[in-house]
């Protein structure tokens, strides 16, 4: 059965000024399995992505805010692959991130094994003992990973933002589903790679 359906109007912030010492920018699953051709589990527009994640990895790195890739890492015998297939198989080039944007040392990896990069990881824990209270939102796939750490973030009381040039989806009706939950169930902000901006606090 087709359906259409008209989307609701979606609030984009042109410019977001965030304090870098309390913001964290969240770089989810960027694996060469998820971004590139030959991966186990593509999502054809990840790629289309990576200028702008790059250019928020530059902003934050230059002007102190944290930098914390997550990395989807599976057993070969993972439940999960009832559900999509064998994918980011841990120690497998499919699980590595992209070159483009490869983690630096003062970077944190979140290795995760559900959609959710708070499920018994630490994440949560260096947010809280780094003071951060702004959780800036990019990757892949957007209405799963990003999604739900999205959710996790915003039921934790962290301010959740999502650049909607830095997140892909399988579909536009995933994408934009993505971003309608983000604003009205989490009441999040979204922005872009571009509008959004580091600004000290005096």
């Amino acid at each position: 059965m087709k359906v259409t359906v008209e989307t609701p109007d979606i609030p984009e912030e042109k410019e977001l000024e965030l304090d870098p010492s309390t913001t964290a920018l969240v770089i989810v699953d960027m694996q060469n399995d998820f971004v590139r051709k030959e991966g186990k589990l593509y999502v054809p527009t990840a790629e289309a992505t990576i200028p702008a994640i790059k250019r928020l990895i530059q902003k934050a790195r230059s002007e102190g805010a944290y930098v914390i890739f997550t990395q989807d890492w599976h057993m070969k015998d993972d439940p999960e692959f009832k559900i999509w297939g064998e994918h980011a198989v841990a120690g497998t080039w499919g699980a590595e991130i992209v070159d483009e944007l490869k983690p630096e040392k003062d970077d944190f990896l979140i290795k995760k094994y559900r959609y959710d990069a708070f499920f018994e990881t630490p994440l949560d824990y260096i947010l809280r003992v780094k003071g951060i209270k702004n959780v800036i939102m990019t990757g892949t796939v957007a209405n799963i990973c990003v999604l739900h750490t999205a959710g996790s973030a915003a039921l934790r009381w962290y301010n959740v933002v999502v650049a909607k040039d830095g997140i892909s989806a399988l579909t536009d009706f995933d994408y934009y589903a993505s971003l309608r939950q983000v604003d009205f169930l989490y009441k999040g902000k979204i922005s872009t790679s571009e509008g959004i901006k580091f600004i000290t606090r005096k």
